[in-house]
């Protein structure tokens, strides 16, 4: 190798293969196609690789090209922590931050979050919006989404910001009436309870068992777009629930639900999901490490703020 790449060439890189475009990497830093294809070829003959295939209807990642990315990845988030660590003293967040997330979570789990962030930071504005359908992030003025389940969007940023995971539940009376599934399968024979809600895929639930991902396809009489409302149903005996542990998880302690089929559960981790152009924000920043500590320990976070 007979140049070292350059950080803002594998930064620029990196866009390119989120984006799939260089036309659209082109406009939002406000550069001509032909600098960004210029600046990826360097950083190509610096790594002796071909990184991307590149036809005039599509732009492909090759092997070499996914393993730069996922280690560039890693070595600009590394920069970029460096640098808001040591300028962070100096930047007090302030303005309008804009932020969106599941109605149920949101209200529930995200709203006494932000509370205490709103507290911690008086001059940031903070707007919070509920909203139980796909949200376009950039098209709709949003800086942040708090989401969970799976992220689509490979031109957007994600941080995993909490675990979580959905189980499957119903009431007593409901086991006691049409008994429990005893596999996955079973639950074709079973009144389940859909939610039409973000990234749930309507009518198939795929959940991870001793096998490894199983998917079947249910059925009801019952749907809904607002998890509360399921999870109402589901108590009242009206069939069974995928729903997040956070959410059922008193639920289950009270009796009110029992699990079932402990042996499967359907990851759906709690994202931090932010547009590229607004990765070194301070807002930003602030916030999704602040919601990172608070799901980890909120008592710890308030109890370390009270002290500064």
């Amino acid at each position: 190798m007979n140049n070292q790449p350059l950080l803002e060439d594998m930064r620029l890189f990196c866009a390119v293969v989120r984006a799939q475009s260089f036309a659209a990497v082109a406009r939002d830093l406000g550069l001509s196609k032909a600098v960004v294809s210029k600046r990826i070829n360097l950083l190509e003959r610096a790594l002796e690789a071909k990184l991307l295939h590149r036809t005039t209807r599509r732009l492909t990642v090759t092997e070499q090209g996914d393993t730069v990315y996922q280690r560039a990845t890693r070595i600009l988030e590394d920069v970029d922590a460096m640098a808001q660590a040591i300028t962070t003293h100096r930047e007090a967040p302030s303005g309008l931050l804009r932020l969106c997330s599941s109605s149920g979570f949101g209200r529930r789990k995200l709203a006494p979050a932000l509370a205490a962030l709103a507290k911690r930071y008086p001059q940031l504005e903070l707007q919070l919006e509920l909203l139980d359908r796909p949200v376009d992030l950039v098209g709709e003025g949003f800086h942040l989404d708090i989401r969970l389940g799976q992220v689509q969007e490979p031109h957007l940023i994600t941080r995993r910001i909490a675990h979580n995971q959905r189980v499957l539940c119903a009431a007593p009376s409901y086991v006691a009436q049409h008994g429990a599934p005893q596999s996955l399968q079973d639950l074709t024979q079973h009144q389940c309870l859909v939610i039409r809600e973000r990234d749930q895929d309507v009518g198939r639930w795929t959940l991870n068992g001793p096998q490894g991902p199983e998917t079947v396809k249910v059925s009801g009489a019952l749907s809904a777009n607002n998890g509360e409302v399921v999870h109402q149903w589901a108590i009242e005996g009206l069939g069974i629930l995928l729903r997040s542990e956070w959410d059922v998880g008193p639920s289950i302690a009270q009796g009110r639900l029992v699990r079932l089929l402990p042996d499967y559960a359907q990851d759906a981790p709690v994202w931090a999901v932010y547009p590229t152009r607004l990765n070194l924000s301070a807002k930003v920043r602030v916030c999704v490490e602040f919601l990172e500590d608070w799901f980890r320990d909120p008592d710890e976070v308030v109890a370390k703020h009270l002290l500064t």
